[in-house]
């Protein structure tokens, strides 16, 4: 299921006793009847919208929505028809506020994946209803080797790490190569802390074109 440049790269990962024990843990749940988020086929989302070598902005997140109908695989991202979460409200006025990109009714954001825009959660499933409930199962480990293999690609990346978590996790990229923005987490508790008026948008863009790369167009299609 996984996107083929990923299971190349993190062939070693998939083939560790942790991810054994990961796949055991979520068998597990599901045959008690446990609902987990997103579904299974959406586990790998954000790889799979996103191959390796087309990397070229990455979000971290921390783990999937855990109320029903969220999560489908992508960091601060919800399906369509879900109302727009709170910190992704945030992320969307600092957007108008530095780009002067107007507000989306909804918020799914597959259309930034599909341009090199990794939206990845250091944990990829929760347990309905029990945030944080699949945190120390194993992927925190599978998904610190993805930061790895972007951090190792030979153009510079961006990374947007907003929140202290995010920012812990990805301690270890190559600032000298790739660069590293630094806010607090969009969430209302801590957003207006510094999160608004970081101007993160415009600046992962500037640096993009300073590179030879394309920019991000960060407005997302449709209004429903």
């Amino acid at each position: 299921m996984l996107e083929a440049s990923w299971k190349a790269a993190l062939a070693g990962e998939l083939s560790s006793p942790s991810m054994a024990e990961l796949r055991s843990f979520l068998k597990a749940e599901i045959d008690a009847g446990k609902q987990v988020f997103p579904s299974e086929p959406n586990y790998f989302a954000a790889l799979a919208l996103t191959p390796l070598d087309k990397v070229k902005v990455v979000i971290l997140g921390q783990d999937p929505y855990h109320g029903e109908g969220q999560a489908h695989g992508l960091c601060f991202s919800v399906q369509p028809g879900v109302r727009v979460p709170p910190s992704l409200k945030n992320i969307y006025k600092e957007l108008e506020a530095d780009l002067g990109i107007v507000p989306a009714k909804h918020g799914n954001l597959e259309s930034w994946a599909r341009q090199g825009v990794l939206l990845l959660n250091a944990v990829l499933t929760v347990e309905r209803g029990l945030a944080a409930s699949h945190r120390g199962r194993g992927w925190e480990s599978f998904t610190d080797a993805v930061i790895g293999k972007v951090n190792a690609l030979a153009h510079p990346v961006v990374f947007l790490l907003w929140g202290s978590h995010a920012q812990k996790k990805a301690a270890f990229v190559d600032t000298s190569r790739h660069l590293v923005l630094k806010a607090p987490h969009p969430s209302p508790l801590s957003a207006h802390t510094g999160f608004l008026g970081c101007r993160h948008f415009s600046q992962a863009n500037a640096f993009l074109e300073k590179n030879g790369l394309a920019p991000i167009d960060w407005r997302l299609p449709g209004t429903a």
